[in-house]
C-alpha cells in the first residue's frame, strides 16, 4: 500500500479549498458573536456513554470507538458536536435563563452521510438553551439561511417538519415497540402498501391519518389539506400551527419553502420543528437542525433546546474560489535594512513572499504583482512582473 493514500472518503484540504473553509469559519462564527453566541471548543475525545446521550441509534453506528489505555473505559471520538455543547450548558455552565453556543471543528463518520460527503466534516453549529417557544426555532433557522447566504448561496429550499405530529397521531396506539418502529421506518420510505398491512386493525382515525401522511408534501398550501384529514390533537393542531407560521415567515425570493410531514428524520432525538437547508445543485442538505428538548436530561437537567449544524467543506463547494492574494516579492537579503523593509511592510499590512535570489515562485494563492528592490539609497517597493 502507498505510503500517501488516505482512507475512505477522508481527503486533504488543499490551499485554494483550505482558504475558501477558514474564511467561511471565521465569517460564519462572526455572524453567530453577532447574535450573541458564545463560542466553545469541546474535546475531540469524550467517554461514549456522554458523547452518546439522548442521541439515538443512528449517532452510536456512526461513532468510532476506542479504549483508553489510561482508564480502561470505552472512549468516542465525536460524529457530532451537539451532544457535547448539550452537555456543556447542563453540567458547566448550569446557567438558568438563555445560553447561546456556537462551535466550528472536525468530527468524524464510520460511514459518510451524503453522496458527496466527507467522513471528516468540518462541523459549524449553533444551540439555543432554555427557550420552548417558537421564537428560537425562528432565530436559529434565520442563522442557517443567513449562513448557506454567507456561503455563496444564491437559491435554497427550507424543508419543514415537525416530530410532533406523528407523535400526536400514534398517541394512544396498542402496538409494542416493534411494530410503532416498523410503521416509521414505512412512513420515513413512503411505503403506503406496507402501512396499510402494519395499521390493519388499528382505529379508522388512527389509520386514516397514517396512510394521508406519506401524501402531505408541497409548500404552505400543504396544511390546510392536513388539517382536513389529520385528527384534531393538540399535539398536531400546535404543529401545524408551528409549520405554518415558519413557512409564511421564511418564503421570500431566495428561498423555497417545502413541507414533508411523513420526513422522519432524526425522529428519535427532535422532539418538536425538524429542518433542512438544500442548494440547488446538492441531493444533500447543507443544514440540518431542529428542537431537541430532552437530550440535557441524561446530565441531570433537561432543557428546551434548539440548533442546526452544517458541513463547511460542503459550503464550500458553493463559494466563489479565491482569487490570488496581491504580495510583494522580496528576494533574500543580508544588505543592510533589508529585514526592517520587510517587516516595516508587513506591519502595514502588506503580504511580503521572501525567495531564494533564483527562486520560481509556485502556486495560485499569492500574485507578487510587486518587488522589494534596493535603489542605491534605500529598499523600495516597485512593479514586478514574472519572467
Amino acid at each position: 500500500m502507498n505510503a500517501w493514500l488516505l482512507p475512505e472518503q477522508i481527503s486533504d484540504v488543499l490551499p485554494s479549498e483550505a482558504f475558501t473553509v477558514e474564511s467561511l469559519r471565521r465569517r460564519l462564527l462572526d455572524d453567530a458573536v453577532a447574535h450573541g453566541y458564545e463560542l466553545v471548543i469541546p474535546p475531540m475525545l469524550e467517554h461514549v456513554d456522554s458523547l452518546l446521550s439522548g442521541a439515538g441509534q443512528d449517532l452510536e453506528l456512526q461513532t468510532f470507538k476506542l479504549v483508553d489505555p489510561l482508564s480502561g473505559r470505552t472512549l468516542g471520538l465525536r460524529a457530532d458536536m451537539t451532544p457535547q455543547a448539550a452537555r456543556i450548558d447542563a453540567h458547566l455552565l448550569n446557567r438558568k435563563g438563555v445560553t447561546r453556543l456556537c462551535y466550528c471543528g472536525s468530527v468524524v463518520h464510520t460511514h459518510a452521510q451524503g453522496v458527496n460527503a466527507t467522513r471528516e466534516p468540518l462541523q459549524f453549529g449553533v444551540e439555543l438553551y432554555g427557550h420552548a417557544g417558537l421564537e428560537a426555532d425562528i432565530e436559529v433557522q434565520r442563522l442557517a439561511v443567513q449562513g448557506l447566504r454567507l456561503g455563496g448561496v444564491r437559491h435554497m429550499t427550507l424543508a419543514l417538519s415537525d416530530a410532533r405530529l406523528v407523535r400526536g397521531i400514534l398517541g394512544g396506539m396498542m402496538a409494542g415497540p416493534e411494530h410503532i418502529g416498523q410503521i416509521l421506518e414505512a412512513l420515513a420510505r413512503k411505503d403506503v402498501p406496507r402501512l396499510q398491512q402494519l395499521t390493519q386493525g388499528t382505529q379508522t382515525e388512527q389509520r386514516d391519518a397514517i396512510l394521508a401522511l406519506p401524501d402531505l408534501f408541497g409548500d404552505v398550501s400543504i396544511l390546510a389539506q392536513a388539517r382536513a384529514v389529520l385528527p384534531d390533537r393538540p399535539l398536531v393542531a400546535q404543529a401545524l400551527a408551528d409549520l405554518e407560521r415558519l413557512a409564511r415567515l421564511h418564503a421570500c425570493p431566495d428561498v423555497d419553502v417545502q413541507i414533508d410531514l411523513a420526513d422522519l428524520r432524526g425522529y428519535h432525538y427532535h422532539t418538536g420543528v425538524i429542518f433542512g437547508l438544500f442548494a440547488a445543485s446538492e441531493p444533500d442538505a447543507l443544514v440540518r437542525g431542529g428542537r431537541y428538548d430532552e437530550i440535557g436530561a441524561t446530565f441531570g437537567r433537561p432543557r428546551p433546546a434548539t440548533g442546526c449544524t452544517l458541513d463547511l467543506r460542503a459550503l464550500a463547494r458553493h463559494h466563489p474560489r479565491p482569487v490570488a492574494r496581491p504580495a510583494i516579492l522580496a528576494r533574500w537579503s543580508t544588505a543592510p535594512g533589508y529585514h526592517a523593509a520587510v517587516q516595516a511592510l508587513r506591519a502595514r499590512g502588506e503580504c511580503v513572499i521572501e525567495q531564494p535570489v533564483e527562486a520560481v515562485l509556485e502556486g495560485l494563492s499569492f500574485d507578487c504583482d510587486r518587488e522589494l528592490a534596493f535603489d542605491g539609497e534605500g529598499w523600495d517597493v516597485r512593479p514586478y512582473h514574472a519572467g
